[in-house]
C-alpha cells in the first residue's frame, strides 16, 4: 500500500476525517472501585456506548475463581454484568466480546458457560490465545455495550 494511502487511512481512523459540523460525544474515564488504584479505567462512556476493561475471572478479594476456565469464565462474566449494571447497561445490552485465553484449548470448555449469560443473543466476539495473563489466570474478557437513553 502506498504511504499517502496509509496515511489517509490512519488519519480516518483516528478521527480528523469526521465531519467538522458534528458535534463529539462526551468521554467519561471511570475508575475501578475500592483502594488499590490501578493503570487503567474500568470503564469510558462515550455517548451511549461502554467501553470496558478486560476482565479477569477474579472474585471481590481479589483471587482468581476456583473451577479452572469454566469457574473463571462464570467469575469474569459476573464481573462484567456488576459493571454493566453499574453504569446503565445490562448483557441485554452487550455488542462485542473480545475473549483472551491462556490456553486455547480451553475454547469448548468456555463456550458452555459463555452462552449462559446471552439467551436472547449472542454478542459479536473475537477470540484469541495468549502467553500468560495477569495473576495465572485461564481468561480476561473484554467487552463494548450500549446504554439505554434514560441511564445517568
Amino acid at each position: 500500500m502506498h504511504t499517502l494511502t496509509r496515511t489517509f487511512i490512519l488519519a480516518c481512523a483516528l478521527g480528523a476525517c469526521s465531519h467538522p459540523h458534528r458535534s463529539r460525544q462526551p468521554v467519561e474515564w471511570i475508575a475501578p472501585p475500592g483502594p488499590v488504584k490501578r493503570p487503567f479505567s474500568e470503564v469510558v462512556r462515550v455517548g451511549r456506548m461502554l467501553y470496558l476493561a478486560g476482565q479477569l475471572g477474579i472474585d471481590s478479594t481479589g483471587k482468581v475463581a476456583s473451577g479452572g476456565i469454566q469457574g473463571e469464565t462464570r467469575q469474569a462474566l459476573e464481573n462484567i454484568k456488576h459493571v454493566l449494571e453499574a453504569n446503565g447497561s445490562s448483557m441485554d445490552d452487550f455488542v462485542k466480546c473480545t475473549a483472551m485465553l491462556a490456553d486455547i484449548k480451553e475454547w469448548a470448555a468456555m463456550n458452555e458457560v459463555y452462552i449462559t449469560y446471552f439467551p436472547r443473543h449472542l454478542p459479536a466476539r473475537s477470540a484469541f490465545a495468549t502467553n500468560g495473563l495477569a495473576l495465572g489466570g485461564r481468561i480476561e474478557l473484554e467487552c463494548m455495550a450500549t446504554r439505554t437513553e434514560t441511564a445517568r
